[in-house]
């Protein structure tokens, strides 16, 4: 069960069909919130921030992320979207309630996974993001804090910064993201797509195994200078799903497999934990 902490004074107690609780979390975005409906199904609603309400930019950003949101549609693997309101005073976002902590809170609490638990958190993850990037969106910012550990597996959650693919499979912009789990693409500026969240997917599954991304350090700008140049050793990992992240960590973005050659690979004939018949991309060179 997440941390839930009490409302705020100023904080609503009731956003459209839901009553709300207490705080799940805040974000620059808007503060995270525990509702109710009269029948008793918990939601996660999202209010945009009351700084940004008259902010017709900061709108279409909330809007941006429902589009996302509701393209992924009824994935097993990502929260589905339950209400919304963008219009009125108040805009939020209602979405299912996932009752487990993030992948950040639980390594940080029982320590790093393996094992079973590790192969389901890979693949459930790529699934996931197969899903996503089938219907045309890209993440951006995945990272353990954005994938919540529930009772039927992990989810993947928050597509605050997500992106509808243009009819090229490539979005070009300033750099956003979680430095530790960006993509060498992002931090030089060039077209991301896909193939940016297979990368971010290789050192989030880096982090679970070991407690802390490859590419930490003393300062952002070391951070920024590992994901460029470090070659990171996933010793630590057990077959395939070692020889999975190592592909996916290619600096190289043509190098890497796509997020549903990545499931296909950690299924296998015999499952995450066997060996696998679907081939990755070679690296070029």
């Amino acid at each position: 069960m997440p941390q839930i902490s009490p409302l705020l004074a100023g904080d609503p107690v009731r956003l459209g069909p839901f009553t709300l609780t207490g705080r799940i979390g805040e974000g620059g975005q808007g503060t995270v919130y525990l509702g109710y409906t009269s029948h008793g199904e918990r939601a996660a609603v999202k209010l945009l921030h009351v700084k940004f309400t008259g902010d017709a930019a900061a709108r279409s950003r909330f809007a941006r992320e429902l589009r996302a949101a509701t393209r992924v549609g009824s994935s097993s693997c990502t929260a589905r979207v339950i209400a919304a309101d963008l219009d009125g005073d108040t805009p939020y976002i209602a979405s299912e309630f996932i009752d487990g902590r993030s992948l950040r809170e639980t390594v940080e609490a029982d320590g790093p996974l393996h094992g079973p638990g590790l192969d389901r958190l890979a693949l459930g993850t790529a699934t996931a993001l197969a899903d996503i990037h089938r219907a045309g969106i890209v993440h951006r910012d995945f990272k353990p804090d954005n994938v919540l550990i529930g009772p039927d597996g992990p989810r993947v959650v928050d597509f605050g910064i997500a992106r509808i693919l243009d009819s090229t499979g490539t979005i070009t912009s300033r750099a956003v993201g979680t430095p530790a789990f960006m993509a060498p693409e992002q931090i030089a500026g060039a077209a991301v797509g896909p193939h940016t969240d297979v990368f971010a997917w290789g050192t989030v599954i880096m982090f679970a195994a070991t407690g802390w991304s490859p590419f930490d350090g003393p300062s952002i700008a070391a951070v920024l200078n590992r994901v460029l140049t470090h070659e990171v050793d996933v010793g630590v990992l057990p077959a395939p799903l070692g020889e999975v992240v190592r592909a996916s960590l290619s600096k190289a973005p043509g190098d890497r497999p796509s997020a549903e050659e990545i499931r296909d690979r950690l299924l296998g004939p015999a499952g995450p934990a066997g060996d696998a018949t679907v081939p990755l991309p070679r690296p070029r060179g």
